[in-house]
């Protein structure tokens, strides 16, 4: 899929972050873009920003919700008669806390949007997409947290992620075996640290979901830098609008790894592999930062 010109993409969580840095790349390359998102406010406000790139709609949509994914399916072939780009890209975090200091509704939470999410973009769109006869490929966003090895505190997320990128691996096996002319990326969003939504996502969680009991506040981003620099540490943040242009790239290159600096996972991926085959915890106990 080289050229975007006219093609239709849909952004799951695109009003903010990474996906409306999706929509203004795909926007700039040609693209019809159908923006999703859980907050009404925010899709509003993006696609006034929007809507002077180029043709671009939103849906209000939970991708935690089967049926809400499946509204927005039908209305984008609907509308639009093809899908050829689906980004699954919505995304929510837990607090860190040790496992046995989670709740219930921490997995319920991060599990239905973060797995259930992709899960219900897939089946409510790739039949779809299958049936159009049309070229098309499927972005899964995952993270290196989990994906590619996890951060113990954050098990919640890291447990989560870790599924999106085998849910991933099996989607894209089977689109190939099954012959369909579609195909599918994991997109390890990377390059540095990244100022998203991913820090304040508690303002999207339900209240039936909320937590059973009280926890430490969510540091914000300006306290992780603040806190950084009275370390001595200097945060390298990465461009959203290049992450975005970087993995437009790896959809037309037809990577199924869409990652900044994936050749450094190698080792890291090595040595869990070495440590699985001695038989041991594959995290490494000295590098394991504290809460």
């Amino acid at each position: 899929m080289q050229n975007l010109t006219g093609k239709i993409a849909v952004v799951t969580g695109g009003a903010s972050g990474i996906g409306a840095a999706l929509v203004r790349q795909l926007l700039g390359e040609g693209a019809k873009v159908v923006v999703a998102d859980v907050e009404q406010g925010a899709l509003d406000k993006a696609l006034a920003e929007f809507s002077a790139l180029g043709e671009v709609s939103g849906v209000v949509t939970d991708v935690s919700s089967a049926d809400s994914v499946e509204a927005l399916a039908v209305k984008v072939f609907a509308d639009h008669g093809a899908c050829h780009l689906l980004f699954n890209n919505a995304g929510v975090a837990a607090p860190n806390a040790n496992i046995w200091e989670t709740t219930v509704n921490d997995w319920k939470w991060v599990f239905g949007v973060n797995v259930m999410g992709v899960v219900h973009g897939i089946q409510a769109f790739v039949p779809r997409m299958i049936a159009s006869g049309e070229e098309g490929h499927v972005i899964n966003t995952s993270s290196g947290d989990g994906g590619i090895s996890p951060l113990p505190y954050q098990s919640v997320y890291a447990s989560s992620k870790a599924s999106v990128s085998i849910i991933t691996e099996c989607l894209g096996a089977q689109l190939a075996s099954e012959n369909t002319k579609l195909s599918a990326s994991i997109f390890y969003p990377s390059g540095g640290l990244l100022a998203t939504g991913i820090w304040t996502t508690d303002r999207n969680r339900p209240k039936e979901l909320a937590r059973e009991k009280a926890y430490a506040p969510v540091p914000s981003i300006e306290d992780f830098k603040a806190a950084a620099n009275a370390a001595g540490m200097e945060l390298e943040f990465q461009d959203l609008d290049e992450l975005a242009r970087f993995t437009l790239e790896g959809i037309r290159e037809k990577r199924f790894i869409i990652m900044i600096g994936v050749e450094e996972a190698e080792a890291t991926l090595t040595d869990r592999a070495q440590r699985y085959g001695r038989a041991e915890l594959p995290i490494d106990l000295a590098h394991i930062p504290s809460l």
